[in-house]
């Protein structure tokens, strides 16, 4: 087995983009936490305020021989609406934004191009908001957080 990487994501409410990520084959683990603030050790009712400039985030620890982080990016693009600003359905909030933290400038360059092909295909009508910005500080969240669809016995946040 090669040398594990991380890979961190926003894509709206962490709940179901943990779940996404820990299904993809590759993928050694997926935690729920705190990313892209200003403050430290924050909790969720301090993201949630909307002051800490922190995002929902989802760090993937993956073994780049049986994932590629190009497939870690499909997964994302497919699972969210990355033209919405600071929102993902009825989260409202920059807590919710879209965004790529990038680990190794090969990660930067692969978001990167991912979204210049995104946008030269047409796939979405409205512009792409997508923050890309080298990681910073990931704060794991509250243990509640972490599986929290598992442990309801849910599969998706879907209300439908």
């Amino acid at each position: 087995m090669s040398e594990q990487q991380a890979a961190t994501f926003a894509a709206g409410c962490f709940w179901g983009v943990e779940a996404l990520f820990r299904s993809l084959p590759g993928v050694i683990s997926a935690e729920v936490g705190y990313e892209g603030g200003k403050l430290d050790n924050p909790t969720y009712q301090d993201v949630c305020t909307g002051t800490t400039g922190h995002a929902e985030v989802v760090q993937v620890i993956y073994d780049p021989e049986s994932v590629a982080y190009e497939k870690l990016l499909d997964a994302f693009w497919e699972n969210h609406n990355p033209t919405t600003l600071n929102r993902q359905g009825p989260d409202v909030g920059s807590q919710y934004r879209s965004a790529i933290f990038f680990h190794s400038a090969e990660q930067e360059s692969a978001a990167r191009l991912s979204i210049d092909a995104l946008e030269q295909n047409g796939r979405y009508s409205a512009p792409i908001v997508t923050e890309i910005a080298p990681a910073s500080d990931f704060y794991r969240a509250e243990e509640y957080h972490q599986r929290y669809l598992e442990k309801h016995g849910r599969t998706s946040c879907r209300l439908t």
